[in-house]
């Protein structure tokens, strides 16, 4: 699995997904620091990443384009250093790395992780 860190992350996350396994590039050895969201995300699903991000942007640009690649993980925590939370979403990684391969918005949280398969459906109000 290939990982592209957004801008919003330190690069110092690099190290750590290179250390579990994976190959990984910051979005600022590829691309301009002021791309929009959409560029990003049409690199990503051009080159095969998926997207480790803390902007919730990139999920909802998956809900509104209904888009089947690229996958994307999103830690929402206060502290998104990868000393704080890179081990539980290396784990949160691992466990879910199928389905991101496959088309996935994975979001890590401080007590719990979330997988939704992509295309992402409008839901049914209860």
């Amino acid at each position: 699995m290939k990982l592209l860190v957004d801008m919003n992350l330190s690069p110092k996350w690099i190290a750590l997904l290179h250390d579990s396994g994976w190959e990984a590039v910051h979005w600022s050895s590829v691309g301009r620091a002021d791309a929009r969201d959409s560029e990003i995300m049409a690199y990503a699903a051009a080159k095969g990443y998926v997207v480790v991000t803390h902007d919730l942007d990139f999920g909802a640009i998956l809900a509104v384009t209904h888009g089947k690649k690229p996958s994307v993980v999103q830690i929402r925590s206060e502290d998104v250093s990868s000393d704080i939370v890179g081990r539980q979403t290396v784990a949160a990684l691992r466990h879910t790395q199928a389905e991101l391969e496959a088309g996935a918005l994975v979001t890590i949280e401080a007590d719990r992780t979330r997988l939704r398969l992509l295309p992402l459906e409008r839901r049914e109000e209860q």
